[in-house]
């Protein structure tokens, strides 16, 4: 059963940064990508970042040129680097990992990381 940790939420002044992270547990796992969704009170879940098969990742137009995600397969760990970030971006920050776990192959939700963004 693989794990998702997620962290890096919070409080954040508008035009602050925040870095989302999600760790996955097990040294057998290798990460093959990573979508991050955002979902505000009251609205619909939000698809923010998705990566493709060849390894790209296509973004919101609301986030595009402020939100980069990455993933590192030696921390076993995918990041959402939040820049600029405006009371808009408020929500509750999911990560949706793609895992190869000892050749098995499955994905996996996050709980969700709160992210406030106000001053």
């Amino acid at each position: 059963q693989v794990q998702l940790v997620e962290s890096g939420g919070g409080l954040v002044q508008p035009g602050g940064s925040l870095r989302l992270s999600c760790a996955a547990s097990g040294s057998g796992l290798s990460i093959n990508g990573v979508d991050w969704f955002r979902q505000a009170p009251g609205k619909q879940r939000e698809l923010v970042a998705a990566m493709t098969s060849r390894g790209m990742t296509n973004y919101a137009d609301s986030v595009k040129g402020r939100f980069t995600s990455s993933v590192d397969n030696a921390k076993k760990t995918v990041y959402l680097q939040m820049n600029s970030l405006q009371p808009k971006d408020t929500a509750v920050y999911y990560c949706y990992v793609k895992v190869d776990a000892w050749r098995v192959m499955d994905s996996y939700w996050s709980e969700g990381t709160p992210v406030t963004v106000s001053t």
